[in-house]
Protein backbone atom coordinates (compact mmCIF):
# COMPACT_ATOMS: atom_id res chain seq x y z
CA UNK A 1 0.00 0.00 0.00
CA UNK A 2 2.98 1.76 0.77
CA UNK A 3 4.28 1.67 -2.36
CA UNK A 4 1.51 2.24 -4.26
CA UNK A 5 1.12 5.97 -2.59
CA UNK A 6 4.66 6.92 -3.09
CA UNK A 7 4.29 5.75 -7.00
CA UNK A 8 0.70 7.94 -7.31
CA UNK A 9 2.49 10.96 -6.06
CA UNK A 10 5.14 10.80 -7.98
CA UNK A 11 3.39 10.69 -10.97
CA UNK A 12 1.06 13.25 -10.25
CA UNK A 13 4.18 15.24 -9.24
CA UNK A 14 6.01 14.89 -11.95
CA UNK A 15 3.61 14.52 -14.69
CA UNK A 16 0.97 16.45 -14.35
CA UNK A 17 2.58 19.36 -11.90
CA UNK A 18 6.10 19.63 -12.95
CA UNK A 19 5.34 19.60 -16.52
CA UNK A 20 2.01 21.50 -16.85
CA UNK A 21 2.39 24.20 -14.29
CA UNK A 22 5.81 23.56 -13.50
CA UNK A 23 5.40 23.59 -10.03
CA UNK A 24 7.26 21.10 -7.01
CA UNK A 25 5.45 19.08 -4.46
CA UNK A 26 7.25 16.29 -2.12
CA UNK A 27 4.84 14.21 -0.63
CA UNK A 28 4.76 10.94 2.00
CA UNK A 29 2.05 8.70 1.91
CA UNK A 30 1.24 9.34 5.81
CA UNK A 31 -0.44 12.45 5.11
CA UNK A 32 -0.60 13.28 1.58
CA UNK A 33 -4.23 14.42 0.27
CA UNK A 34 -4.47 12.44 -3.41
CA UNK A 35 -8.00 14.48 -3.82
CA UNK A 36 -7.04 17.36 -3.17
CA UNK A 37 -3.81 17.24 -5.22
CA UNK A 38 -6.21 16.03 -8.48
CA UNK A 39 -8.47 19.06 -7.26
CA UNK A 40 -5.74 21.57 -7.40
CA UNK A 41 -4.80 20.04 -10.89
CA UNK A 42 -8.32 20.21 -12.60
CA UNK A 43 -8.35 23.84 -11.45
CA UNK A 44 -5.58 24.85 -12.68
CA UNK A 45 -6.54 23.21 -16.25
CA UNK A 46 -9.82 24.65 -15.92
CA UNK A 47 -8.20 28.31 -15.50
CA UNK A 48 -5.74 27.54 -18.43
CA UNK A 49 -8.78 26.01 -20.66
CA UNK A 50 -10.70 29.39 -20.25
CA UNK A 51 -7.58 31.82 -21.31
CA UNK A 52 -7.34 29.29 -24.74
CA UNK A 53 -10.62 29.97 -25.08
CA UNK A 54 -10.58 33.50 -24.47
CA UNK A 55 -7.78 33.54 -26.93
CA UNK A 56 -9.42 32.01 -29.83
CA UNK A 57 -12.88 34.23 -29.10
CA UNK A 58 -10.67 37.48 -29.54
CA UNK A 59 -9.05 35.87 -32.55
CA UNK A 60 -12.53 35.39 -33.88
CA UNK A 61 -13.60 38.51 -33.15
CA UNK A 62 -10.74 40.85 -34.35
CA UNK A 63 -11.24 39.05 -37.22
CA UNK A 64 -15.52 39.38 -37.45
CA UNK A 65 -14.03 43.50 -36.42
CA UNK A 66 -11.93 43.81 -39.65
CA UNK A 67 -14.53 42.30 -41.87
CA UNK A 68 -17.45 44.68 -40.54
CA UNK A 69 -14.72 47.63 -41.23
CA UNK A 70 -14.33 46.09 -44.89
CA UNK A 71 -18.15 45.54 -45.40
CA UNK A 72 -18.62 49.12 -44.19
CA UNK A 73 -15.84 50.87 -45.96
CA UNK A 74 -16.96 49.32 -49.57
CA UNK A 75 -21.20 49.67 -48.70
CA UNK A 76 -19.86 53.48 -48.35
CA UNK A 77 -18.60 53.49 -51.72
CA UNK A 78 -21.72 51.94 -53.12
CA UNK A 79 -23.50 54.58 -51.19
CA UNK A 80 -21.46 57.30 -53.26
CA UNK A 81 -21.89 55.84 -56.35
CA UNK A 82 -25.64 55.46 -56.14
CA UNK A 83 -25.72 58.87 -54.76
CA UNK A 84 -24.72 60.02 -58.52
CA UNK A 85 -26.92 57.91 -59.97
CA UNK A 86 -29.12 59.96 -62.13
CA UNK A 87 -32.93 58.75 -62.06
CA UNK A 88 -34.42 62.22 -64.09
CA UNK A 89 -37.17 60.61 -66.78
CA UNK A 90 -36.09 57.24 -65.73
CA UNK A 91 -38.39 54.25 -65.30
CA UNK A 92 -37.78 52.30 -62.00
CA UNK A 93 -35.95 49.04 -64.06
CA UNK A 94 -33.69 51.93 -64.96
CA UNK A 95 -33.18 53.00 -61.54
CA UNK A 96 -32.59 49.81 -60.09
CA UNK A 97 -30.29 48.43 -62.57
CA UNK A 98 -27.98 51.39 -62.00
CA UNK A 99 -27.97 50.43 -58.55
CA UNK A 100 -26.57 46.83 -58.79
CA UNK A 101 -24.20 48.36 -60.88
CA UNK A 102 -22.70 50.49 -57.72
CA UNK A 103 -23.39 47.39 -55.65
CA UNK A 104 -21.64 44.70 -58.22
CA UNK A 105 -18.52 47.17 -58.61
CA UNK A 106 -18.14 46.35 -54.60
CA UNK A 107 -19.44 43.14 -54.13
CA UNK A 108 -15.93 41.48 -56.01
CA UNK A 109 -13.89 43.49 -53.60
CA UNK A 110 -15.82 42.44 -50.47
CA UNK A 111 -15.46 38.95 -51.61
CA UNK A 112 -11.59 38.38 -52.00
CA UNK A 113 -11.01 41.16 -48.68
CA UNK A 114 -13.33 38.60 -46.51
CA UNK A 115 -11.52 35.32 -47.54
CA UNK A 116 -8.14 37.08 -47.31
CA UNK A 117 -9.08 37.99 -44.00
CA UNK A 118 -10.55 34.42 -43.39
CA UNK A 119 -7.25 32.68 -43.69
CA UNK A 120 -4.93 31.76 -41.14
CA UNK A 121 -1.65 32.40 -41.95
CA UNK A 122 0.14 31.17 -38.76
CA UNK A 123 0.98 27.85 -39.19
CA UNK A 124 1.49 28.27 -43.07
CA UNK A 125 4.52 27.19 -45.12
CA UNK A 126 6.10 30.93 -46.53
CA UNK A 127 7.25 28.78 -49.82
CA UNK A 128 3.61 27.97 -50.23
CA UNK A 129 1.56 29.50 -52.36
CA UNK A 130 -2.15 30.12 -51.28
CA UNK A 131 -4.73 29.93 -54.00
CA UNK A 132 -8.09 31.87 -53.43
CA UNK A 133 -11.16 31.23 -55.41
CA UNK A 134 -13.17 34.11 -56.11
CA UNK A 135 -16.80 33.53 -57.56
CA UNK A 136 -17.80 35.75 -60.69
CA UNK A 137 -20.92 34.73 -61.96
CA UNK A 138 -23.23 37.28 -60.31
CA UNK A 139 -26.46 34.54 -59.98
CA UNK A 140 -24.55 32.38 -58.06
CA UNK A 141 -24.83 31.49 -54.53
CA UNK A 142 -22.01 32.52 -53.34
CA UNK A 143 -21.43 35.95 -55.24
CA UNK A 144 -25.01 36.60 -53.77
CA UNK A 145 -23.93 36.41 -50.33
CA UNK A 146 -21.58 39.01 -50.70
CA UNK A 147 -23.84 40.75 -52.80
CA UNK A 148 -26.71 40.81 -50.19
CA UNK A 149 -24.37 41.71 -47.43
CA UNK A 150 -23.66 45.22 -49.22
CA UNK A 151 -26.85 45.46 -50.19
CA UNK A 152 -28.46 44.77 -46.32
CA UNK A 153 -26.25 47.26 -44.69
CA UNK A 154 -27.21 49.90 -47.93
CA UNK A 155 -30.79 49.63 -46.48
CA UNK A 156 -30.09 50.58 -42.98
CA UNK A 157 -27.23 53.02 -43.63
CA UNK A 158 -27.50 54.97 -47.11
CA UNK A 159 -30.28 57.47 -47.38
CA UNK A 160 -29.28 57.74 -50.93
CA UNK A 161 -30.65 54.60 -52.00
CA UNK A 162 -34.09 55.24 -50.43
CA UNK A 163 -34.21 58.23 -52.10
CA UNK A 164 -33.38 56.96 -55.55
CA UNK A 165 -35.63 54.18 -55.34
CA UNK A 166 -38.13 56.28 -53.71
CA UNK A 167 -38.10 58.70 -57.01
CA UNK A 168 -40.10 59.55 -59.49
CA UNK A 169 -38.84 61.63 -62.16
CA UNK A 170 -40.25 60.22 -65.28
CA UNK A 171 -42.08 62.88 -67.30
CA UNK A 172 -45.75 63.33 -69.10
CA UNK A 173 -46.91 65.83 -70.70
CA UNK A 174 -47.81 67.94 -67.73
CA UNK A 175 -45.13 66.50 -65.64
CA UNK A 176 -42.96 69.76 -65.44
CA UNK A 177 -43.69 73.03 -66.40
CA UNK A 178 -42.43 74.95 -69.29
CA UNK A 179 -43.03 78.42 -67.50
CA UNK A 180 -39.61 79.61 -65.72
CA UNK A 181 -40.65 81.14 -63.13
CA UNK A 182 -42.62 78.23 -62.24
CA UNK A 183 -39.82 75.65 -62.40
CA UNK A 184 -37.54 78.44 -60.48
CA UNK A 185 -39.86 77.95 -57.46
CA UNK A 186 -39.92 74.04 -57.90
CA UNK A 187 -36.18 73.82 -57.71
CA UNK A 188 -36.41 76.22 -54.53
CA UNK A 189 -38.90 74.06 -53.51
CA UNK A 190 -36.53 70.62 -54.09
CA UNK A 191 -33.78 72.06 -52.12
CA UNK A 192 -36.37 72.74 -49.06
CA UNK A 193 -37.42 69.38 -48.82
CA UNK A 194 -34.33 67.84 -49.02
CA UNK A 195 -32.99 69.80 -46.21
CA UNK A 196 -36.16 69.05 -44.48
CA UNK A 197 -37.59 72.18 -44.27
CA UNK A 198 -41.42 70.85 -45.49
CA UNK A 199 -42.81 74.09 -44.24
CA UNK A 200 -41.05 75.96 -46.53
CA UNK A 201 -40.49 73.76 -49.53
CA UNK A 202 -45.07 73.87 -49.43
CA UNK A 203 -44.47 77.56 -49.65
CA UNK A 204 -42.45 77.49 -52.76
CA UNK A 205 -44.85 74.52 -54.62
CA UNK A 206 -47.42 76.12 -54.16
CA UNK A 207 -46.23 79.77 -55.43
CA UNK A 208 -45.26 77.24 -58.41
CA UNK A 209 -48.78 75.84 -59.12
CA UNK A 210 -50.30 79.47 -59.16
CA UNK A 211 -48.12 80.55 -61.53
CA UNK A 212 -48.91 76.92 -63.72
CA UNK A 213 -51.74 74.96 -62.20
CA UNK A 214 -51.15 72.01 -64.63
CA UNK A 215 -47.63 71.55 -62.53
CA UNK A 216 -47.91 67.99 -62.21
CA UNK A 217 -44.10 67.13 -59.98
CA UNK A 218 -45.38 70.29 -58.31
CA UNK A 219 -48.64 68.95 -57.07
CA UNK A 220 -47.02 65.62 -56.68
CA UNK A 221 -44.85 67.29 -54.03
CA UNK A 222 -47.07 69.51 -52.11
CA UNK A 223 -48.54 66.31 -51.11
CA UNK A 224 -45.22 64.72 -50.20
CA UNK A 225 -44.45 67.80 -47.46
CA UNK A 226 -48.42 67.59 -46.51
CA UNK A 227 -48.24 63.87 -45.62
CA UNK A 228 -44.51 64.32 -43.81
CA UNK A 229 -46.37 66.97 -41.53
CA UNK A 230 -48.85 64.32 -40.98
CA UNK A 231 -51.49 66.73 -42.76
CA UNK A 232 -53.12 63.67 -44.74
CA UNK A 233 -55.93 65.37 -45.45
CA UNK A 234 -54.27 68.00 -47.43
CA UNK A 235 -52.04 64.90 -48.68
CA UNK A 236 -54.79 63.69 -50.13
CA UNK A 237 -56.23 66.59 -52.24
CA UNK A 238 -52.65 67.37 -53.58
CA UNK A 239 -52.63 63.66 -55.16
CA UNK A 240 -56.10 63.81 -56.17
CA UNK A 241 -54.88 67.20 -58.12
CA UNK A 242 -51.90 65.92 -59.97
CA UNK A 243 -54.56 62.71 -60.74
CA UNK A 244 -56.80 65.02 -62.62
CA UNK A 245 -53.90 66.60 -64.55
CA UNK A 246 -52.27 62.89 -65.17
CA UNK A 247 -54.46 59.91 -64.06
CA UNK A 248 -52.05 57.68 -64.97
CA UNK A 249 -49.49 59.24 -62.91
CA UNK A 250 -47.63 56.85 -61.06
CA UNK A 251 -45.78 59.16 -57.85
CA UNK A 252 -49.24 60.54 -57.11
CA UNK A 253 -51.08 56.86 -56.99
CA UNK A 254 -48.48 55.64 -55.15
CA UNK A 255 -48.30 58.09 -52.44
CA UNK A 256 -52.01 58.26 -52.42
CA UNK A 257 -52.19 54.96 -51.32
CA UNK A 258 -49.73 55.44 -48.30
CA UNK A 259 -51.35 58.01 -47.12
CA UNK A 260 -54.73 56.05 -47.03
CA UNK A 261 -52.88 53.47 -45.04
CA UNK A 262 -51.91 56.15 -42.47
CA UNK A 263 -55.80 57.24 -42.35
CA UNK A 264 -56.94 53.98 -41.67
CA UNK A 265 -58.57 53.82 -45.04
CA UNK A 266 -57.25 50.52 -45.76
CA UNK A 267 -60.07 49.37 -48.76
CA UNK A 268 -59.31 52.71 -50.56
CA UNK A 269 -55.69 51.95 -50.02
CA UNK A 270 -56.09 49.04 -51.67
CA UNK A 271 -58.61 50.54 -54.64
CA UNK A 272 -55.38 52.83 -55.28
CA UNK A 273 -53.03 50.09 -55.49
CA UNK A 274 -55.19 48.23 -57.60
CA UNK A 275 -55.25 51.49 -60.09
CA UNK A 276 -51.51 51.24 -60.01
CA UNK A 277 -51.54 47.31 -61.22
CA UNK A 278 -53.78 48.56 -64.00
CA UNK A 279 -51.32 51.25 -65.29
CA UNK A 280 -47.78 49.29 -64.83
CA UNK A 281 -48.13 45.48 -63.87
CA UNK A 282 -43.94 45.33 -63.56
CA UNK A 283 -44.43 47.80 -60.93
CA UNK A 284 -43.50 45.17 -57.46
CA UNK A 285 -44.74 48.58 -55.32
CA UNK A 286 -47.80 47.70 -56.40
CA UNK A 287 -48.13 44.24 -55.09
CA UNK A 288 -45.91 45.07 -51.82
CA UNK A 289 -48.30 47.75 -51.34
CA UNK A 290 -51.45 45.26 -51.83
CA UNK A 291 -49.64 42.46 -49.58
CA UNK A 292 -48.71 44.97 -46.42
CA UNK A 293 -52.65 46.22 -46.69
CA UNK A 294 -54.26 42.57 -46.59
CA UNK A 295 -51.22 41.05 -44.09
CA UNK A 296 -50.71 43.73 -41.84
CA UNK A 297 -53.71 45.97 -41.67
CA UNK A 298 -56.60 43.36 -42.55
CA UNK A 299 -54.88 39.83 -41.66
CA UNK A 300 -55.62 38.25 -44.74
CA UNK A 301 -52.91 36.74 -45.24
CA UNK A 302 -53.40 34.18 -47.88
CA UNK A 303 -54.07 37.09 -50.18
CA UNK A 304 -50.92 38.98 -48.24
CA UNK A 305 -48.82 36.15 -49.64
CA UNK A 306 -50.01 35.83 -52.83
CA UNK A 307 -49.03 39.66 -53.41
CA UNK A 308 -45.98 39.86 -51.55
CA UNK A 309 -44.75 36.42 -53.39
CA UNK A 310 -45.22 39.01 -56.96
CA UNK A 311 -43.27 41.91 -55.81
CA UNK A 312 -40.48 39.44 -54.76
CA UNK A 313 -40.38 38.35 -57.71
CA UNK A 314 -40.70 41.54 -59.54
CA UNK A 315 -37.77 43.04 -56.66
CA UNK A 316 -35.54 40.08 -57.48
CA UNK A 317 -36.14 40.62 -61.37
CA UNK A 318 -35.13 44.50 -61.04
CA UNK A 319 -32.65 43.73 -58.65
CA UNK A 320 -34.06 45.71 -56.57
CA UNK A 321 -32.91 46.25 -52.89
CA UNK A 322 -36.35 45.97 -51.96
CA UNK A 323 -36.54 42.50 -51.69
CA UNK A 324 -35.11 41.70 -48.52
CA UNK A 325 -38.15 43.63 -47.39
CA UNK A 326 -41.13 41.55 -49.09
CA UNK A 327 -38.39 38.39 -47.59
CA UNK A 328 -39.35 40.45 -44.20
CA UNK A 329 -43.39 40.21 -44.50
CA UNK A 330 -43.15 36.65 -46.07
CA UNK A 331 -41.38 35.44 -42.72
CA UNK A 332 -44.07 37.55 -41.03
CA UNK A 333 -46.95 35.87 -42.47
CA UNK A 334 -45.63 32.41 -42.55
CA UNK A 335 -45.13 32.75 -38.84
CA UNK A 336 -48.88 34.07 -38.55
CA UNK A 337 -50.11 31.08 -41.07
CA UNK A 338 -48.62 28.87 -38.84
CA UNK A 339 -50.08 29.96 -35.70
CA UNK A 340 -53.63 29.54 -37.69
CA UNK A 341 -52.20 25.56 -38.78
CA UNK A 342 -52.21 26.57 -42.44
CA UNK A 343 -48.39 25.83 -43.75
CA UNK A 344 -50.24 23.93 -46.20
CA UNK A 345 -51.57 26.56 -47.80
CA UNK A 346 -48.67 28.40 -47.37
CA UNK A 347 -46.66 26.19 -49.29
CA UNK A 348 -49.20 25.98 -52.00
CA UNK A 349 -49.43 29.35 -52.31
CA UNK A 350 -45.39 30.29 -52.40
CA UNK A 351 -45.49 27.31 -55.23
CA UNK A 352 -47.76 28.63 -57.22
CA UNK A 353 -45.83 31.81 -57.20
CA UNK A 354 -42.49 29.79 -58.05
CA UNK A 355 -40.95 30.17 -54.60
CA UNK A 356 -38.97 27.54 -52.94
CA UNK A 357 -39.38 28.05 -49.37
CA UNK A 358 -36.38 27.82 -46.64
CA UNK A 359 -37.88 29.36 -43.45
CA UNK A 360 -37.37 28.15 -40.09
Amino acid sequence: MVGWCNYYSNYVNHFMLKHIFNEKYSYICADIDLKRIINEVMKKIAVLMLFLAFVFFVSAQDKEEKTNGLLKELSENACNCIDSVDTYNKIKDQVSADIARCIDEQAGAYQLGAKLMGIDLSGLDSTKNVNILIETNNRSPEYRKYYNEIEGYLMENCDALKQKIASSDLENENSVSHDERAKKFYSKGMKDYESENYKKAIVNFEKAVEIDSMFAFAWDNIGLCQRKLGNYDKAIEAYNKSLTIDPNGIMPLQNLAVTYRYTKEFHKALEAYRRLAEIDVTNAETFYGLGLVYAVDLQDYEQGLDNMCKAYNLYTIQKSPYRSDAEKLISYIYAEMKKQDKLDRFHEIMKSNGINVNIE
